[in-house]
């Protein structure tokens, strides 16, 4: 009779004690495999918690608190469910393989109407160029190397069959190239703009982009020509690539004339927004820009936080900028250690995604990256299928952008639900 009562008493217990030791498990007393996948579904509660209030928000924009050491161990993927990463620190290799990601070129409506083909070693030229990404070309930034075409981007150009601009233009040449090199692209109508001062240059797409279009755009960017200064200008290019208004050098402590001939033809009302700190362009130079038209500076004392606030600022009355500060965005993100990748990976910001750049530190995040993308935490009621999502796209080999990185990435973009109580 006591062992029926004991057996009885036992069974209506058990479960009571395997619930017990599941939440023992929870709490981090499991062992070394169970507790990666544990601290993996508390980190996706957690989303769900930091979504609500400033408070949440905060506390969102943390690091995760904890590592599998084990997670990038024979990986056989290089994208997750929230990020899209182009797999070269070759700007020459991820010029054309973002072409293929952007323009399949399937056929007519997937084709693109121009190539742009800049010089790899000279970012300043091949910044300014960005500008034709939309208009007129609705097509791909690809690299010329020491004025020869490398064969991928012959082929490249070949696959895509460019369609042609409205006046017919398949390929348009920035800087000079050998005639020899030329001739491999006789097949196709090309327009060439030979200038190779960097400042005289970008006043030439200006003022070519102004006759295209019909009119001069009113917005301005303002960026530094200088080395110092690369990795705060070069995160113009998703804008530029992306809508009209063009951009022009100067130095920290100079306007060179031909920038100045181009605001000129604003007439004094040029809308200007000026990239970088004053250690990067001066007082000086923003006060003599402001006989141009109004001025605004967006800064950020690192380049890190330079390109997150470019991404965060709109100027609501010009409607000039990114303004992402809510969930459902794409982002680009590159490392600091491997800049010249930001001009190919430029197209992102023209179709699909349309996503700015924000630098990985030495391929890492900041804090200012964590808070930044806290804000972008996406959350839903009652149907994930219903949005808003977000995404990214990394270029950048798993040497510059690691893994741990790219996992931390994902989870801060995922859609969790409102209510904080886990997906």
């Amino acid at each position: 009779m006591i062992s029926k009562l004991f057996r009885g008493l036992l069974v209506a217990v058990l479960p009571v004690f395997i619930t017990i030791g599941c939440n023992n498990q929870n709490n981090g007393q499991m062992d070394r495999d169970s507790k990666g996948m544990q601290r993996a579904n508390m980190n996706h509660e957690n989303m769900g918690m930091s979504t609500n209030g400033k408070n949440n928000e905060m506390e969102f924009a943390k690091p995760p608190s904890s590592f599998n050491r084990l997670a990038n161990q024979h990986i056989m993927i290089t994208a997750t469910k929230n990020v899209t990463r182009i797999n070269t620190d070759d700007p020459i290799e991820l010029s054309v393989k973002v072409s293929q990601t952007v323009w399949p070129a399937t056929h007519k409506e997937n084709q693109p109407g121009g190539v742009i083909l800049v010089p790899v070693e000279n970012w300043q030229i091949a910044l300014a160029s960005v500008d034709f990404i939309h208009h007129p070309n609705n097509g791909p930034v690809l690299f010329t190397k020491d004025q020869k075409i490398p064969d991928a981007v012959i082929k490249e150009i070949n696959r895509l069959q460019p369609l042609g601009t409205a006046d017919g233009t398949q390929i348009m040449v920035m800087g000079n190239l050998k005639k020899s090199e030329l001739n491999k692209l006789k097949n196709f109508k090309l327009k060439q703009i030979s200038e190779t001062d960097p400042a005289a240059f970008a006043k030439e797409i200006d003022r070519f982009y102004s006759d295209i279009a019909g009119k001069t755009p009113q917005g301005v960017i303002i960026g530094s020509l200088e080395e110092k200064a690369k990795l705060y200008t070069l995160i113009a290019a998703n804008w530029i690539a992306h809508m009209e208004e063009p951009l022009l050098y100067v130095t920290e402590n100079d306007i060179p004339q031909p920038t100045k001939v181009a605001l000129q033809q604003r007439k004094g009302k040029a809308n200007i927004y000026l990239l970088g700190p004053e250690s990067v362009i001066s007082k000086k130079v923003e006060n003599e820009l402001k006989s141009f038209g109004s001025v605004v500076r967006i800064a950020g004392e690192t380049p890190v936080q330079q390109s997150v606030s470019f991404a965060a600022y709109k100027d609501e009355k010009t409607k000039f900028g990114w303004g992402l500060n809510d969930p459902g965005h794409g982002v680009s993100f590159i490392s600091t250690k491997t800049p010249e990748l930001a001009i190919a990976a430029a197209p992102f910001s023209h179709l699909g995604k349309h996503a700015p750049l924000i630098w990985l530190e030495n391929g890492t995040l900041t804090k200012d990256v964590y808070a930044f993308l806290a804000r972008l935490k996406p959350t839903f009621t009652d149907d994930p299928t219903a949005g808003p999502y977000n995404h990214a796209f990394l270029s950048g080999t798993f040497r510059s952008i690691s893994y741990q990185t790219q996992g931390i990435i994902d989870e801060k973009l995922e859609i969790v639900p409102a209510t904080g109580k886990g997906h």
